[in-house]
């Protein structure tokens, strides 16, 4: 039996942020994303949205002896769903689980639920790298609600945080102002 794996779609793309085994470049088919507010947080997290028109790229990769602990507790405000059927990658088949804002504490989306410059880094930086600019653009083309950016890059909240290129730094800020939110 196969080890089970997880789709990221957001700083799970970023390879620095995990060292979880074989990631691949991968479609979810029928999702989107979506900025949403928790009740848990003063702040936007990425989360995913069923949309049978859509597909985003992301990342997959396997979840040793399906220990789920280490990464149930990194993504603590998300829930787990079975989205097998929806991945396409050219790994071997698994059980394939994506996070998504557990539905108990997401809040309806409004602007009092800003977005951290610093996780939106990490989040390009990892489009950037595994997919290049095209894949930053459609990541930012599917991914719906985008609230004011909370501007922590000098003094980054996002435990995860990475420091950009300069071209990286450049990418995100066009993005940003294509979105007038900068």
């Amino acid at each position: 039996m196969s080890d089970p794996a997880f789709f990221g779609y957001g700083s799970l793309v970023n390879l620095s942020t995990h060292d979880y085994d074989d990631p691949r470049p991968a479609q979810l088919k029928g999702w989107r994303r979506t900025w949403q507010g928790t009740t848990a947080h003063g702040i936007a997290y990425l989360s995913v949205i069923q949309d049978p028109g859509c597909e985003i790229a992301g990342v997959i990769a396997r979840v040793p002896g399906a220990d789920w602990v280490a990464l149930d507790a990194r993504e603590d405000v998300y829930n787990r769903h079975d989205v097998t059927d929806a991945v396409t990658h050219d790994a071997p088949s698994a059980m394939t689980a994506v996070y998504q804002v557990t539905p108990d504490i997401h809040t309806p989306h409004t602007n009092d639920h800003g977005i951290l410059r610093s996780y939106l880094d990490v989040v390009v930086q990892g489009y950037h790298q595994m997919f290049g600019v095209d894949g930053v653009a459609a990541f930012f083309d599917t991914t719906d609600a985008w609230a004011p950016i909370i501007e922590d890059r000098d003094a980054p909240q996002y435990p995860r945080h990475r420091t950009l290129s300069s071209d990286e730094t450049s990418l995100v800020d066009h993005h940003l102002n294509r979105l007038n939110l900068l």
